[in-house]
């Protein structure tokens, strides 16, 4: 019986779009889309951001090294944060599910301000019970360290566990550990396979 389903947050619960974060800071400093790409995604500093492995501060400080530039700091989060669209139609099926008396756990890759960006714009999160974030833990998926950060906190076998994510490669490890794991596509996607693996929402789980 499945008593515990973890969720990754980005294009699951929200989706997001890291050409709009690449293009917002490039506004605040005049560079464009593909230079900020260059120096944030493709250099992997915002991967390390999100491992933990650098605090905002550190984040901030080494951004405007590497493009010659000076932000507020609160203009510079925003800009890279205001990239999420909630994924409405998978709200009704988390709430069934905390009905159905299970327990939500986010396991995510993402940085604070991220977190707190879709924390205070929208409500998803909040139907959760614990969350196991790769800025915290130190490490990201598909990490090992990650999943089992993520077994020892919610202190549960892990063939009792669900866990769908959109990338195919972490549900691989995920299962590697004995999680019951699936690709997400789509909520459709999603209710099927949470009936094969036994997990039938009410009738009323849309409403």
């Amino acid at each position: 019986m499945i008593r515990t389903f973890l969720f990754d947050m980005g294009n699951v619960l929200v989706h997001f779009c890291h050409d709009r974060m690449c293009s917002q800071i490039g506004e605040l400093c005049g560079k464009s889309g593909p230079e900020i790409r260059t120096v944030l995604i493709e250099s992997e500093l915002q991967f390390k951001f999100e491992r933990g492995w650098l605090s905002e501060d550190e984040f901030q400080a080494v951004l405007q090294r590497l493009l010659e530039a000076s932000f507020d700091r609160d203009e510079l989060f925003r800009a890279g944060s205001d990239i999420f669209q909630p994924n409405t139609s998978i709200v009704p099926v988390l709430k069934a599910l905390k009905t159905a008396g299970h327990r939500l756990v986010l396991l995510s890759n993402t940085s604070a301000p991220h977190l707190r960006f879709v924390q205070e714009t929208y409500d998803v999160l909040e139907h959760f019970d614990d969350f196991v974030l790769s800025y915290e833990v130190g490490a990201v998926k598909p990490d090992a360290a990650i999943f089992e950060a993520a077994l020892s906190k919610i202190n549960c076998p892990p063939e009792e566990c669900f866990y769908t994510d959109d990338i195919e490669e972490y549900v691989i490890t995920a299962r590697g550990f004995g999680l019951r794991a699936e690709v997400f596509t789509d909520t459709e996607n999603l209710l099927t396979h949470l009936e094969s693996h036994g997990v039938n929402l009410p009738p009323t789980w849309a409403a």
